[in-house]
C-alpha cells in the first residue's frame, strides 16, 4: 500500500501503436509495474499531440487516428519507482519517460 507523504510520479509518453513483443508498449508497462508490485497506474489516451518526430496526431469526430499518444502515469515511492525504471528504459525505445517529485495525501 501506498504511504502519505513524499512519492515520486513517473509519467511515460508513447504512442497507442507502439509495440513491444507483439503486444502494445502500454500493455507492457502496466505487467512490469504490476509485477513490482507498484501501487497503480493510468493510462491516459490523447486527443491530440506530436512527439519529436514532428508529426501531429489528432482524433476527428468521425475518424479515430490509431496513433494517438497515450500517457501512463504511476506514482510510488521513490524506492519502487527506481527499481522498476530499468525495465521500463528497456520497453520503452521511442517516446519520453520523466519523474517527478510529488507528495502523497491519500
Amino acid at each position: 500500500m501506498i504511504q502519505k507523504g513524499p512519492g515520486k510520479k513517473l509519467t511515460v509518453y508513447v504512442d497507442e501503436t507502439d509495440r513491444h513483443g507483439g503486444k502494445p508498449v502500454y500493455e507492457v508497462l502496466l505487467d512490469i509495474i504490476n509485477r513490482h508490485g507498484i501501487s497503480g497506474a493510468s493510462v491516459f489516451r490523447g486527443v491530440a499531440g506530436y512527439g519529436s518526430d514532428g508529426i501531429f496526431h489528432t482524433s476527428k469526430m468521425l475518424e479515430l487516428s490509431s496513433t494517438m499518444p497515450v500517457k501512463l502515469e504511476i506514482v510510488d515511492s521513490g524506492e519502487k519507482i527506481s527499481k522498476v525504471l530499468p525495465e521500463i528504459e528497456q520497453v520503452v525505445t521511442k517516446g519520453l519517460i520523466e519523474i517527478s517529485d510529488t507528495t502523497i495525501i491519500k
